[in-house]
């Protein structure tokens, strides 16, 4: 039977890269995607992995029926055997419900990847309603780490390498960006809930918290 998928995970865990690596073995089996995607780092219309792989997708507008999409490319002679959908956090939970709407009545898988939480460590609404609707949620077992070595759970928005945990829910970015400019950094949840990034822990050093001791 068909399937909508969420692939979840944090960033930098490889979510785009298993994406590809779908696209690759189905469309290598002579079977006919569609791919959809919205803020890639790699420009409009992009779907790329930051392992340098990249292919061309659907850049996904506010307000576009996905469902309606797929029907008008298949009502013109076009074959759409699976669907993925990279970056679906983005996504609205209209658009969700479309893409749900796809499995159930054209029977065609959906794969979509995104991150289940943003950088205040609260739900996007496309991730919510795809929690809520699924036939299954994977978590990516390519873990990504926090730079204390522990397992990332936590994405964290920063400034100057500063954590932030206020602004728009949207704001695109990527881990590689330079210190000056508005990146992102996967952390445990030990330091995000201390807002300690990397740069702030080299900072640290210099001056490492003690535990409180009261004057006897």
């Amino acid at each position: 039977m068909p399937e909508l998928v969420f692939f979840s995970g944090t960033m930098d865990c490889g979510k785009s890269t298993l994406a590809l690596q779908i696209e690759h073995n189905r469309s290598a089996r002579g079977l006919a995607g569609m791919i959809f995607t919205r803020d890639d780092r790699a420009g409009e219309g992009k779907l790329s992995s930051r392992l340098g792989l990249v292919t061309d997708a659907v850049e996904v507008e506010d307000g576009q029926d996905l469902y309606a999409y797929v029907v008008d490319h298949l009502t013109q002679g076009g074959r759409v055997d699976y669907v993925i959908a990279d970056e679906a956090q983005f996504l609205g939970p209209d658009q969700i419900d479309q893409l749900a709407r796809v499995v159930d009545d054209l029977d065609v898988d959906v794969y979509a990847f995104g991150i289940t939480t943003d950088f205040r460590s609260k739900l996007f609404p496309g991730s919510q309603r795809l929690v809520e609707l699924a036939d299954r949620v994977e978590v990516l077992q390519v873990e990504a780490l926090c730079w204390c070595g522990a397992r990332a759970t936590h994405n964290a928005r920063t400034v100057g390498g500063v954590m932030v945990v206020e602004g728009a829910q949207v704001v695109v970015g990527d881990v590689t960006r330079s210190p000056d400019e508005i990146g992102y950094e996967v952390l445990c949840r030990r330091h995000h809930r201390r807002r300690m990034t990397s740069a702030s822990a080299r900072a640290g050093t210099l001056s490492p918290d003690v535990l409180p001791v009261s004057p006897v």
